[in-house]
């Protein structure tokens, strides 16, 4: 399996193993690693069977005024916003991701807030085969889950969780 990480993070795959298929043909990704997975998958020539985008960073109905700030905060106090940042993910559990913080990047950041799905890109990956699975929860802070369920429902198998926030825990 190729696994992906969520923007400012390293190393928390395990967090993930209840939902994981850790096949050889499996490509998944958190948050920020959803979006480099679908673009490894779109350029991967091998095998790929499984999609796995949990929590997907999906930014594509904010306005711009929302991107600039996000931008600007992070800009301003960037370990403050990565503390905000790794709280909000884990909300609405207490959990601390501390060990799992790289620190993420401005580059990181932008690239993550004005990055679009495409879905011709994503019916090109169903029809090479591809199963293509969302995992939401209902109490997610960072992402919009009704927007991620409304573009995805189209192209994938969706998960949602009635309880739960980004990181997919259930308190």
């Amino acid at each position: 399996m190729n696994f992906f990480s969520g923007f400012a993070l390293k190393g928390e795959e395990g967090l993930f193993d209840t939902f994981l298929d850790r096949s050889a043909f499996c490509v998944a990704g958190f948050s920020k690693g959803a979006i480099e997975a679908v673009e490894f998958a779109l350029k991967c020539e091998s095998r790929v069977d499984r999609l796995q985008l949990l929590s997907p960073a999906f930014f594509q109905h904010k306005d711009e005024k929302f991107r600039r700030l996000q931008l600007l905060h992070f800009k301003r106090d960037k370990d403050r916003y990565i503390e905000n940042f790794l709280k909000n993910i884990s909300y609405p559990s207490d959990r601390d991701l501390n060990r799992y913080s790289s620190g993420g990047s401005y580059e990181a950041l932008e690239m993550l807030l004005n990055y679009r799905y495409k879905g011709k890109d994503l019916e090109r990956l169903r029809d090479r085969g591809v199963l293509i699975e969302v995992y939401v929860a209902d109490d997610d802070i960072i992402v919009d889950t009704d927007e991620v369920v409304n573009f995805f429902e189209e192209f994938a198998t969706i998960v949602r969780q009635k309880r739960g926030g980004h990181t997919l825990w259930i308190p």
